[in-house]
């Protein structure tokens, strides 16, 4: 695993050392250069590192720990689906209160909320008291992804909005396989199962707040300029 984490970031660089030279990059890196871009990015990254991977591991939680069957464990998250869709509905109309920045910090928090409740988790740990903290981490996801889709499309030039939706998709898919090996390494011993799980939940709590003050301090400053 190590020697693909060097492999990939070997080709990274050469990937960015190869279209800063080109003539007709298919990635222009002059969309870093502006602030709202980077970023929401970043932003894309993290919350997926934190959502999928959390997944990934309560998957094997409840099938692991709480012997439920897997056809019984994808039940389990069907009830985020109810908070992420009004939770989408909604967004467009906070944003419109109290600006996109603040609404993608504030769903960012909400799931850290979320993952910072589910910190009790143990073995018989019963399946409502999850629900809950499931519905507020979703309902923050759901709050976040439409207005930093919309940010991110807007900090580009026209010409460049198919590349911005690549680059927003490329970099939270980045996330979710970054969380699913992290988180997975956390757990992969029976044993410490419940103490890997525990230290995932810090660790998502940790990234989310950081995706929260890194979009909030990054659109206060730019509001200043």
């Amino acid at each position: 695993m190590v020697a693909g984490f060097i492999l990939a970031a070997v080709f990274s660089v050469l990937f960015v050392w190869r279209e800063a030279r080109a003539a007709q990059p298919m990635l222009p890196l002059s969309l870093f250069g502006h602030r709202m871009f980077a970023l929401t990015s970043m932003v894309g990254l993290l919350v997926n590192v934190a959502f999928y991977g959390l997944i990934f591991v309560l998957s094997l939680y409840f099938q692991q720990v709480n012997g439920l069957s897997a056809f019984e464990t994808g039940l389990a998250f069907v009830p985020m689906l109810g908070a992420v869709l009004p939770a989408n509905l909604i967004a467009p109309h906070v944003a419109e209160r109290i600006g996109a920045p603040a609404t993608i910090a504030l769903g960012a928090a909400l799931s850290a909320a979320g993952c910072l409740g589910m910190l009790f988790m143990g073995h018989g740990t019963s399946y409502l008291a999850i629900c809950l903290q499931l519905l507020a981490m979703s309902a923050g996801l759901g709050l976040l992804v439409p207005p930093l889709t919309s940010t991110l499309l807007g900090s580009a030039e026209p010409q460049h909005a198919g590349v911005a939706a690549g680059v927003l998709n490329a970099t939270r898919q980045t996330g979710s396989v970054l969380g699913v090996a992290l988180f997975g390494s956390l757990v992969s011993r029976s044993a410490a199962f419940i103490a890997g799980l525990h230290t995932a939940l810090v660790i998502c709590v940790g990234v989310l707040l950081t995706a929260a003050a890194l979009i909030w301090i990054g659109a206060s400053s730019q509001a200043r300029q």
